[in-house]
């Protein structure tokens, strides 16, 4: 909590001012806008189709009111929450790309995940990550105002605080200066979310999301880099663009194309140029989202009851523009509110068929490759035994609604064909730097819903 920050609020706001709730209060009503308490009952504010949220922006309502922008998200079992100054009056309320301080608390918020997460599974390590942390938030963030994002940089003891840089040109992001050979690390990360239901009635949805890692190793207080986004011909435009505070300037046209209006001729297509002044370790330089034309992999599933036994379908096609090469491809089909599997019968066409453990779930290990046809199938009956308190319920996947869940990591590839022309990246330092640049595509929450049941939906036909 930053009185100093609170204050400030509310000259903005005169009489409309929200105050930040206590710490229960806030933590409770946090949790109930993020349907982690009370998701069974229906809250009009919150469950209308009027509200079904595109970013990670929520407005939690209070006793006091409703505080707007917060700024949540999850992140290996933790929620990660902060509320942004917003320098302008909430009535009416501003669009979010012009409130600087968004991107502010989301580099703060990813910085203490980057410094925290590495500890979730050692108890007593998190205890003191965590006693340690408002420590290091007074250096990165004193008065409220967020000066250096890397946590992991900082030091937890008093005691032990450097001096800032007697260079005036030295940002507080660079915490310490390299020697040696220049190096550049760039790599971007693109995740696919995807839900496919194959019904005439019911329209499939899928978006990509980007992330661009850097680490520059680059000597000097204050290094000048300009690194280059660019698509391929007819490639899908970046949309939704946030950058990293080092940057120093951007074209203003890269940041008015958004998801929520329909594409047209006139959205800017790139090249996306951004020249920065990098921190000292890795750091994300921008997040971008894109509407591709196609999912990578498209899917069908059927499963429908014959007797006492579940008669199950899975077809799956690599589309031909997706690069034939996966670090792993996996096909993972549960069964909730039902008991053990007792007994499996199966086809694959291709690829391995897995039941785990707790036998309630269907792992189908597709591999690196699909066959020269792309297509693969599975085929099954599978019946189960009376269930015990022990097998997985769920709330969504009652009756015959289920899905199939797709993992896959494609390395060396990006859904939008965006790639960093090695040869554009400028940095002003003597010597030859070193250039490394990679591409990833990962599947998030990438569902195949069973196309014989009800399924939930994100856009109906009309």
């Amino acid at each position: 909590r930053y009185p100093t920050v609170e204050i400030r609020a509310e000259s903005f706001n005169g009489s409309t001012h929200v105050p930040v709730p206590s710490d229960s209060a806030f933590l409770k009503a946090l949790l109930f806008e993020l349907r982690l308490i009370d998701d069974h009952i229906f809250v009009e504010h919150r469950d209308t189709c009027t509200q079904i949220n595109h970013s990670s922006v929520y407005s939690v309502r209070t006793e006091g009111g409703d505080l707007w922008p917060v700024l949540a998200f999850q992140k290996s079992g933790l929620i990660y929450a902060c509320l942004p100054l917003v320098e302008e009056t909430l009535e009416p309320r501003p669009p979010l790309l012009t409130v600087s301080g968004l991107s502010q608390g989301l580099a703060l918020l990813l910085g203490i995940a980057d410094y925290i997460s590495p500890s979730r599974k050692n108890e007593a390590e998190m205890s003191v990550k965590v006693g340690q942390l408002r420590n290091l938030l007074i250096q990165a963030c004193p008065l409220g105002t967020p000066l250096n994002t890397n946590i992991r940089s900082l030091n937890s003891s008093f005691d032990d605080i450097q001096e800032m840089p007697m260079d005036e040109n030295q940002p507080a992001w660079r915490s310490n200066t390299y020697k040696g050979k220049p190096q550049v690390n760039v790599c971007i990360t693109e995740k696919v979310k995807c839900m496919q239901y194959d019904k005439r009635d019911v329209v499939d949805t899928w978006q990509v999301y980007g992330a661009v890692n850097c680490k520059c190793d680059i000597e000097g207080s204050a290094p000048n880099v300009t690194l280059s986004l660019n698509l391929p011909t007819n490639g899908p435009p970046l949309q939704d663009i946030v950058v990293h505070h080092c940057v120093t300037s951007v074209d203003p046209a890269m940041l008015m194309s958004s998801s929520a209006e329909p594409l047209d001729d006139s959205v800017y297509n790139g090249p996306y140029k951004f020249p920065f002044v990098p921190p000292s370790d890795s750091f994300n330089l921008c997040y971008y989202t894109s509407q591709v034309p196609v999912p990578p992999i498209l899917g069908c599933y059927q499963l429908i009851e014959e007797g006492s036994q579940l008669k199950i379908t899975v077809n799956l096609k690599l589309h031909e523009s997706i690069k034939n090469s996966f670090e792993y491809c996996e096909a993972r089909i549960p069964f909730f509110n039902r008991g053990p599997i007792t007994r499996l019968e199966y086809k694959a066409s291709y690829g391995q068929l897995d039941l785990s453990r707790e036998k309630s779930l269907l792992v189908w290990v597709i591999g690196q490759k699909f066959p020269k046809s792309l297509e693969v199938s599975l085929t099954g009956t599978v019946s189960f035994g009376p269930a015990g308190k022990e097998h997985p319920t769920d709330y969504v996947c009652t009756g015959n609604t289920a899905y199939v869940k797709l993992y896959f990591r494609i390395p060396d590839f990006a859904l939008t064909g965006c790639y960093v022309d090695q040869h554009s990246i400028q940095i002003f330092v003597p010597g030859k730097p070193k250039i490394t640049a990679s591409q990833e595509l990962i599947s998030s929450d990438y569902y195949i819903w069973n196309s014989k049941a009800p399924a939930p939906m994100v856009y109906k036909t009309l």
